[in-house]
């Protein structure tokens, strides 16, 4: 059975290509670098190695993305976006941001990896504001994941792990840092209930709900109303 779309569009082409399922998931997790399979594996702990060996395929056949052998004495094979591959950056981004704005709680079975999370800040990053800022945040999320971002006049670089000069610490102590990109908690709300602990001063974090943003969630249709 054929896998087209039969359609001469730049866009069906484009989700014949990583519209597959899995197949963008992949493509988020080399945004921030080269990977193994077994680190894809981590990202994805919910597909079957089969599939991620036939995507990875797919993405290479489509020159998305290439494998590369590490001149290691394991001889590992990595995989890494190609040029046409990174274009793919800022789509990855704006889509991420886009599907946010409906994000409801986290359900009980649902994996937050640390990639989404370094991912999440650069998607909601509001660098107009950031102009003539310099701030480090150092975020700790529940289960012990931490890591920080370094915002520098309109820049924004995050890493993994702690940042001993850290401006201010943030840690929400439940799955409240959407809430907080969002506005459903302000800063002054999030300290009174103690939804999120500060070290640092109490301006830092409303410095931070103002450089990370989540626009409004979109307005639902009631549906057809026949009078």
């Amino acid at each position: 059975m054929s896998r087209t779309y039969g359609q001469f569009c730049g866009l069906a082409r484009a989700l014949e290509i990583i519209g597959e399922r899995w197949s963008l998931l992949i493509v988020r997790d080399l945004v921030l670098g080269p990977k193994r399979f077994t680190e894809l594996q981590a990202g994805l702990p919910k597909i079957p190695a089969s599939t991620l060996s036939a995507r990875l395929n797919e993405l290479e056949q489509s020159g998305v993305l290439r494998r590369r052998l590490l001149p290691q004495l394991d001889a590992a094979v990595i995989y890494e976006l190609t040029e046409y591959g990174s274009e793919l950056d800022q789509i990855v981004l704006d889509l991420g941001l886009w599907g946010a704005r409906s994000l409801g709680r986290p359900a009980p079975e649902d994996v937050f990896t640390l990639d989404a999370a370094i991912l999440s800040l650069y998607t909601t990053f509001q660098s107009e504001k950031a102009k003539g800022v310099q701030v480090t945040y150092e975020l700790h999320y529940p289960g012990g994941m931490v890591l920080h971002a370094i915002v520098e006049d309109g820049a924004l670089k995050v890493a993994d792990g702690a940042h001993p000069g850290a401006d201010a610490i943030i840690e929400p102590l439940g799955p409240y840092i959407k809430d907080l990109l969002s506005g459903e908690l302000t800063a002054d709300d999030a300290m009174r209930t103690g939804k999120v602990r500060v070290e640092g001063a109490f301006e830092y974090l409303e410095l931070f709900t103002g450089l990370f943003h989540i626009p409004a969630a979109p307005q639902v249709s009631p549906g057809i109303v026949i009078r």
